[in-house]
């Protein structure tokens, strides 16, 4: 099989190393891919974006597949734009439908839906300009700290926790009036989950569905979960208080009924779903609902799953994941982000990386690199992320940090306390 995957991060690359593994495939191809996934495919210059030379690229390579990585294009309708093109619309594309899509594309959309489905989540309330005051009425009667959210895609910065009333109403004015762009013109405002959060994978073809195991990432930039934001610091899989009864409680509450109001509302819905969850007193509760494989938390789940990649992705298409049987490694997988000085701020690209050749027993996945006159340089806030197995969470991750010590450019940073809380 002829594959195009879209994307260019550690997703992509860990995405990628899993279906070269596969005797299923004829030719990869990555656009626009990494100085990794150049290792397993061929680098197209082509954006997650432009659908026409997208398409263009399927029909002139006898593409027999599609399976986009990132949020934004299925956010945008890539799935709709094959199935809108004659010459397209039998090349299979792994990802939702522009509805499906709207479960992360709108925070709004996605709590509607779970509220309609019975879904444990948190009380919310939408707010635009207009309505700005409502939004201060349901601020004061709520408990600090404030939750804001923009409803739709901000490139993982679209969320607000804040301790005091007045800051929070000072906060929804200013994403109201577009700190987020367009993103924030609508804001969620959230009730607080207090507890600790995993995240559930999914595979489905619209009928049924297969668990891809679970994982628990580190969001914030410095030790402790202290400090900003970022797309992820490191994370580990399997999740070690996510017992068999605290999974069958999500599976019953939360999954099963997830996939049968996609079929009760009609939405056209295939692909990877990911469950981003909080665990509160050994209750499951849905924080978001995002349409693709989690970065970094592919980077943990591909190498523990042990069934081909290609395969699941024919079951999908074929709509026949109830024939097939998932298997994972019993083994504990972690991950350790190497980033970028300055991020998730402002932070300088181009440092040549060295070190790579030295890692041994860990996979170096390649998120924010660019392959230049022979040298892999940073080409991204987040730049490598190093994955590693072992018979727990704590053998894997003193791996992945003998390897992280490794590996050098300028003003590398990561944070030394993964899995400091488990």
């Amino acid at each position: 099989m002829n594959i195009l995957l879209l994307g260019s991060g550690g997703r992509e690359h860990a995405l990628a190393w899993k279906i070269s593994q596969s005797q299923k495939l004829g030719r990869l191809f990555i656009a626009p891919g990494n100085a990794g996934t150049a290792q397993l495919g061929k680098n197209i210059n082509i954006g997650v974006n432009d659908f026409e030379n997208i398409g263009r690229f399927a029909i002139e390579n006898n593409l027999d597949m599609l399976i986009v990585g990132p949020e934004d294009p299925l956010v945008k309708g890539i799935r709709d734009f094959f199935q809108s093109e004659p010459a397209l619309k039998n090349i299979p594309v792994i990802g939702p439908g522009l509805k499906g899509a709207q479960l992360e594309g709108s925070k709004e959309f996605a709590k509607d839906f779970m509220l309609r489905n019975n879904i444990p989540t948190s009380k919310h309330f939408s707010v635009t300009k207009e309505i700005l005051h409502e939004g201060f009425s349901f601020l004061e009667k709520m408990n600090p700290p404030y939750v804001l959210k923009a409803d739709g895609l901000a490139a993982g910065k679209g969320v607000m926790i804040i301790d005091s009333l007045e800051e929070a109403e000072k906060e929804l004015e200013l994403m109201l009036e577009g700190k987020f762009g367009q993103a924030s013109k609508k804001v969620v405002i959230e009730e607080f989950l207090q507890g600790i959060e995993l995240s559930v994978f999914v595979i489905t073809d619209g009928i049924s569905y297969k668990v891809l195991s679970e994982a628990k990432d580190y969001k914030r930039i410095g030790e402790g979960d202290t400090g900003l934001n970022t797309g992820g610091m490191g994370c580990v899989s399997p999740v070690p208080f996510a017992n068999n009864n605290f999974l069958k409680k999500i599976e019953e509450r939360i999954i099963n009924p997830t996939i049968e109001g996609l079929k009760k509302e009609n939405l056209d819905y295939n692909g990877f779903l990911f469950f981003g969850l909080m665990n509160c007193n050994d209750d499951p509760f849905v924080i978001e609902y995002n349409v693709r494989m989690g970065d970094p938390e592919a980077e943990v789940i591909m190498p523990r799953l042990k069934t081909d990649l290609v395969e699941i992705f024919e079951s999908v298409t074929n709509k026949e994941l109830n024939k097939l049987t998932v298997e994972f490694d019993n083994q504990s997988c972690a991950t350790v982000m190497l980033v970028s000085g300055g991020y998730p701020e402002a932070y300088e690209k181009g440092k040549i990386i060295t070190g790579l050749e030295k890692v041994k027993d860990s996979i170096p996945f390649h998120a924010g690199t660019i392959l230049k006159d022979g040298d892999v340089l940073t080409n991204g806030g987040r730049v490598l992320s190093i994955s590693s197995l072992g018979r727990n969470f704590k053998e894997a991750i003193k791996i992945s940090y003998k390897n992280a010590a490794l590996i050098e450019f300028e003003k590398k940073h990561y944070r030394k306390d993964i899995g400091f809380d488990l």
